[in-house]
């Protein structure tokens, strides 16, 4: 009987240990997949959209989708997660447009404190100004991935154009070399997969029985 209790849990032991290798083996390959589907330089977007919307997180998404607003290539321009300390003079002084730019087609989105906030808030702006695309999406490049699959959940069907922005302090290449960005890249693989499995079950959930 001790014998036969052994086995049970040598074999369970051995299957765990299995599953267990598989599982690490697939998240690894995956967060080096994941890893090397980010934009290591950028290049210009040459194409026109309704509107552009910059995920806040640093000051070079800001002024990138603003010189896409500058030029033409939005009517207008979103910038949603603002600080809800910051001031719209305040970003005004900051952007390298003109007033009358700034007032007439830039909106600032105060409610999202993530990064599904963000695509709620441009859910909602996009109704509000009855907008139905497509949108330039401006964030950075290790972001975008999730950030996109957000929008996509609150936004289906709309047509989006991803510029992702290649940061001088972030070298997504270098995450072998670089601790802080191997930390950095990890961390936003996990939020990933959690957006993935939350976005596909309520998918899942939303299709009638």
């Amino acid at each position: 009987m001790q014998a036969q209790r052994r086995r049970f849990w040598l074999g369970a032991a051995s299957h765990g240990f299995c599953a267990l290798a598989f599982l690490t083996a697939l998240l690894t390959a995956g967060f080096i997949g994941f890893a090397a589907s980010l934009a290591r330089e950028e290049h210009p977007l040459e194409l026109d959209a309704e509107g552009v919307v910059v995920l806040t997180g640093g000051s070079d998404r800001v002024l990138q989708a603003t010189e896409l607003l500058a030029r033409g290539q939005a009517q207008r321009l979103l910038i949603t997660g603002v600080n809800p300390m910051t001031h719209g003079a305040a970003i005004e002084r900051l952007l390298p447009i003109s007033r009358q730019l700034f007032n007439c087609c830039v909106d600032l989105g105060y409610q999202a404190q993530d990064t599904e906030g963000n695509a709620r808030e441009t859910r909602d702006w996009m109704q509000r100004r009855g907008l139905v695309g497509p949108l330039i999406i401006v964030t950075s490049n290790y972001h975008m991935p999730r950030a996109l699959l957000e929008l996509q959940s609150a936004l289906p069907g709309v047509e989006l154009y991803p510029y992702p922005v290649v940061g001088e302090h972030v070298r997504v290449e270098s995450y072998f070399e670089d601790q802080r960005v191997l930390r950095l890249l990890l961390r936003e693989y996990l939020k990933y997969l959690r957006a993935l499995a939350r976005t596909r079950w309520e998918t899942i959930s939303a299709r009638p029985v």
